[in-house]
């Protein structure tokens, strides 16, 4: 991606400042406009950096809440435009900027916003508008954070070889706002950002007041499985009601669902038939095809996609015992390697006689051997092992 800058600012923050009561202060370096940018150092440290913030990869529900990654929204109250977002004026007047000193008083204004966060670090912060050319006349906003790099050192002459370098900075670790947010090639969303700050400390989260972030996709999930278990009591109340019957039970059933809900480690519930449990998944499986589910089965954890249940992954249970079955074309083993492997399967209908009776231990015969599962002995078999 070709980016024309047409205007720069670097200012670099100190933390600890002796002269300053706060013991932050920051000093402006620099505002540089596109011809001045196209003779600076500057131009070969950040060119690449345009092009990756914008490739870079975000998902509008994340994992975690804690991905570096988000996509946020300007805060806006019913009824009202996104001009009534302080966060978003403030934004539109830097990419409007007619001149140089315009540019620089703007971007002096968005620095002082992130100066009053708790969590400011030393560092150099440039505010940068540049046009895509290829795509749009509208420029787009970069706000970088390069943190100091400490323990630097760099060759010196020979007499003292090295010498250390105050106030380094890396492009490892920048941190950035992209705005307006590209959702797709030639396409921008003016009522979104884009943030990534690699770190915990939720740099440009704590200092953008009016930005809301998208839910984790855990809690947008949740959310919506506690809506369809709503539903559901509704229903069945409901009907419990038009049958003649009192809810008397609905508050212990809710109460149930409610501990359920807020445990970390939840149990198999046994509430919901199969096609019950199936429909549920079509929904939520509609919103995001890809979505995953893990479960623990005693020892052994299964990780696989939602959209199997029913499909691949059968849940059951046979002579008292949970059954987790599992089906598809190929066994892979990684690492060490086991007895398992080396496996002949048999049909499934000859495990189901086992299940429930320990029958991978093995049983007494009346002459005294040894069998599994009602098998014959090893003595009796071709394939007796030569131990």
């Amino acid at each position: 991606m070709d980016f024309s800058v047409q205007y720069l600012s670097f200012f670099v923050i100190q933390t600890d400042a002796p002269d300053s009561d706060s013991g932050k202060r920051y000093k402006h370096y620099q505002t540089l406009d596109s011809d001045d940018y196209a003779d600076s150092e500057l131009k070969s440290f950040l060119d690449g950096e345009f092009g990756r913030i914008v490739r870079r990869k975000v998902e509008r529900h994340p994992a975690t809440d804690s991905a570096p990654t988000k996509i946020g929204r300007f805060v806006v109250e019913p009824g009202y435009e996104l001009d009534s977002n302080p966060n978003f004026n403030t934004f539109q007047r830097l990419r409007h900027s007619e001149d140089r000193e315009q540019f620089l008083g703007f971007a002096d204004e968005l620095l002082r916003l992130y100066m009053d966060t708790s969590a400011v670090r030393g560092g150099a912060f440039i505010v940068v508008l540049a046009k895509l050319t290829k795509w749009f006349d509208d420029p787009i906003l970069f706000v970088l954070k390069c943190d100091f790099e400490p323990k630097i050192a760099r060759i010196a002459d020979e007499r003292s070889l090295i010498s250390h370098v105050e106030m380094a900075i890396s492009g490892r670790s920048i941190k950035s706002i992209q705005y307006p947010h590209m959702p797709e090639e030639g396409m921008l969303e003016p009522g979104e950002l884009k943030i990534h700050q690699a770190s915990h400390a939720r740099y440009f989260e704590d200092f953008l007041r009016f930005v809301d972030y998208e839910k984790p996709l855990p809690a947008v999930m949740g959310e919506q499985m506690l809506g369809m278990v709503q539903h559901y009591m509704d229903q069945k109340w409901e009907q419990a009601m038009l049958d003649g019957h009192p809810a008397e039970g609905r508050a212990e059933e809710e109460q149930a669902f409610e501990i359920w809900a807020a445990s970390d480690k939840r149990d198999l519930q046994e509430r919901w038939t199969h096609d019950q449990v199936a429909a549920a998944t079509a929904v939520m499986v509609e919103h995001k095809p890809d979505l995953s589910v893990s479960f623990k089965l005693d020892d052994f954890t299964i990780k696989g996609k939602l959209a199997e249940f029913g499909v691949s992954i059968h849940f059951a249970k046979h002579n008292g015992r949970y059954i987790a079955v599992i089906e598809g074309d190929q066994f892979q083993f990684e690492r060490g390697m086991s007895p398992i492997e080396l496996l002949q399967p048999p049909d499934l209908t000859e495990l189901l006689d086992i299940i429930g009776t320990g029958g991978g231990q093995a049983d007494e015969s009346a002459d005294g051997e040894q069998s599994y599962g009602g098998g014959s002995s090893a003595a009796d078999s071709d394939d007796a092992p030569p131990w």
